[in-house]
């Protein structure tokens, strides 16, 4: 609604003309008297925005704001549609489409402001309009058919005009007005160019509640994604961590709002499958502290799992570069660092570990992973001993968060140590 809210800045010395928001805001105080006597209730003309994928709530507030239009007796209703297409079921698009063609307020279409486009199923809401448009630079494309623009969509008879006629919404609603709605208008005399023609006939905008506006955005593709990977990667941070934290609280709201969006969305439930199992591969090596072959395991699933989680949508590269890359570097490097050192810090920096007895978690040889006081290392062997997974170790030296081990018996003695016997 931003651009609808933009005034229609002319030349210097030239009255500045208003734009849609400022029509509904600042109407002149004789608009009503002005209107038709059988205008209705409400002599209005009621601007309802449809952006993104029509869903059920989208398509729901749409058919709402229709009945509403009708009830009280609007002029006209205009649906401000910016749309790449439909997630509901066929059946639910003609209950929508029927809601259009049946209702006595004309119902016309926009497609704008500049740069919209109207695509695959929201095509058909352009069909079932009284009157239809496209602003410059919007695109319409049928369902398998090539994206066109204003002038072509004019010529093709699938809107009634385009251009500098729909440039902007104030235009299109003073062109209604040629097409047989009762929109009343009013010439503008403005200096050094040609009268111009404004609406006098009050223009009100609608638009999604917080709820339902919140419950779309759920519902958006990369966003009901980058909820669930999120809420699930929090999850198994919390898991891996002493009691229930800011983190699980978060994770576990994220997990529900992108189940939500999911199953709002045409979703593949191997998508799905996959996208978890990965988080099963990442905790395992989290477990051990040292990523091996399940993280490469889980990356090549959590990778499949993002490009196949939707049935005839696709997630932008820029969505899943970050998310892949986003996700990776935090298993490997972040969730392994983040749980040492939530569980060993009342040990780091102690000398007195040095001397310590744990038991080795995998083989050390020469990296693993030794469990000192319960609590997981990465380790280095001394003298380079190999450790078998299992195996007693004692702690010889510390270098950061890695341990220098060695085992309690068959370690290599330093020549020093054998001269001295």
């Amino acid at each position: 609604m931003k651009s609808l809210r933009t005034l229609v800045a002319v030349p210097a010395g030239l009255v500045a003309l208003v734009g849609a928001i400022g029509i509904a805001g600042s109407a002149p105080a004789g608009a009503q008297d002005e209107a038709p006597d059988d205008a209705g209730s409400c002599p209005e003309v009621r601007v309802v925005e449809v952006t993104g994928l029509l869903d059920d709530v989208l398509t729901s507030f749409v058919e709402r704001s229709i009945a509403e239009a009708d009830d009280c007796g609007a002029v006209a209703v205009v649906l401000q549609l910016d749309s790449p297409g439909a997630v509901v079921s066929d059946e639910r698009m003609d209950q929508l489409v029927t809601a259009i063609e049946e209702a006595e307020v004309p119902v016309t279409v926009w497609v704008g402001p500049s740069g919209a486009a109207a695509r695959d199923e929201a095509f058909r809401l352009v069909q079932a309009a009284d009157v239809a448009a496209l602003a410059p630079n919007s695109r319409l494309q049928a369902p398998g058919g090539p994206s066109i623009g204003s002038e072509q969509a004019v010529e093709q008879d699938l809107t009634d005009f385009g251009g500098r006629q729909a440039a902007t919404l104030g235009d299109f609603i003073v062109s209604l007005s040629d097409h047989d709605v009762p929109v009343q208008v009013r010439v503008v005399e403005v200096d050094g160019s040609d009268p111009r023609r404004e609406p006098v006939t009050r223009t009100r905008f609608s638009s999604l509640s917080l709820v339902d506006q919140l419950a779309h955005t759920v519902s958006s593709p990369p966003v009901a994604y980058l909820l669930l990977t999120i809420g699930m990667a929090l999850l198994l941070f919390e898991f891996f961590t002493a009691g229930v934290g800011v983190a699980g609280l978060v994770g576990a709201s994220f997990f529900l709002a992108g189940g939500y969006g999911l199953a709002a969305l045409p979703t593949n439930p191997v998508g799905v499958g996959l996208l978890v199992f990965a988080m099963f591969g990442f905790g395992v090596d989290i477990q051990t502290g040292v990523p091996r072959v399940w993280t490469v395991i889980a990356s090549v699933s959590y990778l499949v799992g993002s490009l196949v989680l939707y049935d005839g949508l696709s997630l932008s590269w820029i969505t899943l570069l970050i998310s892949v890359l986003g996700m990776v570097l935090a298993m490997v490097a972040g969730m392994p660092a983040m749980v040492r050192s939530r569980f060993s810090t009342p040990t780091i920096g102690r000398e007195w570990m040095v001397g310590e007895v744990g038991t080795a978690r995998t083989a050390v040889d020469p990296d693993g992973v030794v469990l000192v006081r319960d609590a997981p290392w990465r380790a280095r062997t001394n003298r380079a001993t190999p450790i078998a997974s299992g195996d007693q170790v004692r702690v010889a030296s510390i270098d950061g968060l890695l341990l220098e081990v060695e085992p309690l018996e068959g370690a290599a003695r330093d020549h020093r140590e054998r001269g001295s016997h």
